[in-house]
């Protein structure tokens, strides 16, 4: 038998990559898009309770491992439809993850968990350049999510992109502090969060270029934030954002870059005069004061805080999509040179966010650029 041929087919077209995105701000030209079927209250864990209030989180853990209610799917399902058109109707390509039963109980060798949702591809997925990374969330009940859209990440790869996971944390007992307690105003910041092992959220990070920022939560611990920067290498700075939050969880309602030397800023969690150095050269846009929501079962089950209205996508460095019900944040983008797109997505936040949140923008048409002197 004649021994295999050592030479390679150098006629074969090199594969170019279909993820490439560099910051939050660059021509959109492919999203995915989140799936509200299958979508399973929360299973009961410290993790999941200490967001809320007392009383929420009693709630939540009576109801945790059903179904959510009908009615809320239907009400966001039909925004996220139009959500899903209007981008579409904008030439951008629509990527979805696979339906699952999130109800499905899980284990392993140290607990077991049913699921959560597929809503939020932001939080499970982070797109560097050409690469997508698999974070360590710590939410047991988000442990498998990934899964539901490894049909796209498994069709990227064969393309040419790179697709790495984060180390899959054990979420033992030793990284929950038994003894937490939220913090009051005033008192020093605390979280649940031991350094046990790695472990973060890619909705605590926004990217730059060069420049990544992260606000460090409870779902984010400090060895999470040093697995990332350690694997970016040199060519990337994280900076981290101090927040006043009692109850830290996603940067996309906090501190949310918008074009080059724009970023727009939660005037309850974050002190100007404590951000980085790096960003003195940048506008600082304050965020206007949320519209109250009057809808008393949104108010209720809503799983985000009042901020929501600065969950915004962007679509380019002027295009923006933005809440149509938070009518003094679409002023203010318009008074900041910006040209919002008002849609609605507010009954997805018993679900987990917004427009930001429900997306993860997988190609821009941009190069990575150093955005700070």
């Amino acid at each position: 038998m004649s021994a295999p041929s050592a030479t390679t087919d150098t006629s074969a077209e090199p594969l170019v990559s279909p993820v490439n995105s560099h910051n939050e701000w660059d021509p959109l030209e492919e999203i995915i898009v989140g799936r509200l079927d299958g979508a399973t209250i929360p299973s009961k864990h410290p993790v999941v309770a200490c967001n809320m209030p007392p009383w929420a989180a009693r709630m939540q853990g009576l109801a945790a491992g059903f179904a959510y209610p009908r009615l809320l799917i239907e009400r966001a399902q039909h925004e996220l439809d139009q959500f899903i058109a209007l981008l579409q109707s904008l030439g951008i390509t629509v990527r979805r993850p696979d339906a699952v039963d999130h109800r499905r109980r899980f284990a392993t060798p140290d607990w077991s968990s049913r699921g959560f949702c597929n809503t939020c591809p932001r939080d499970s997925m982070l797109v560097i350049g050409d690469e997508i990374i698999e974070t360590p969330m710590a939410w047991p009940c988000r442990y498998f999510e990934t899964h539901s859209y490894r049909t796209i990440l498994k069709d990227y790869f064969r393309r040419g992109a790179r697709w790495t996971a984060a180390p899959k944390p054990q979420l033992t007992d030793a990284l929950f502090k038994a003894d937490f307690r939220t913090p009051e105003a005033g008192e020093p910041m605390r979280y649940l969060l031991t350094e046990f092992e790695p472990v973060f959220d890619a909705a605590d990070f926004v990217r730059a270029g060069r420049d990544l920022f992260v606000t460090r939560s409870n779902v984010t611990n400090r060895m999470g934030i040093d697995w990332l920067r350690r694997h970016l290498g040199p060519e990337y700075h994280i900076h981290e954002i101090e927040s006043r939050c009692r109850t830290p969880m996603h940067i996309d309602t906090t501190f949310v870059p918008l074009a080059p030397g724009k970023v727009l800023v939660n005037p309850e969690y974050i002190d100007a005069d404590r951000l980085p150095d790096v960003l003195k050269s940048w506008d600082i846009l304050v965020a206007p004061e949320p519209d109250p929501i009057n809808d008393r079962l949104l108010r209720i089950t809503s799983m985000c805080g009042k901020w929501l209205s600065m969950n915004v996508l962007m679509l380019d460095e002027k295009r923006v999509i933005a809440e149509r019900h938070h009518t003094g944040m679409l002023r203010a983008l318009e008074q900041w040179g910006f040209e919002p797109i008002p849609s609605d997505l507010l009954h997805y936040a018993p679900f987990g966010g917004s427009f930001h949140c429900a997306t993860l923008d997988v190609r821009r048409c941009g190069t990575l650029e150093s955005y700070f002197p």
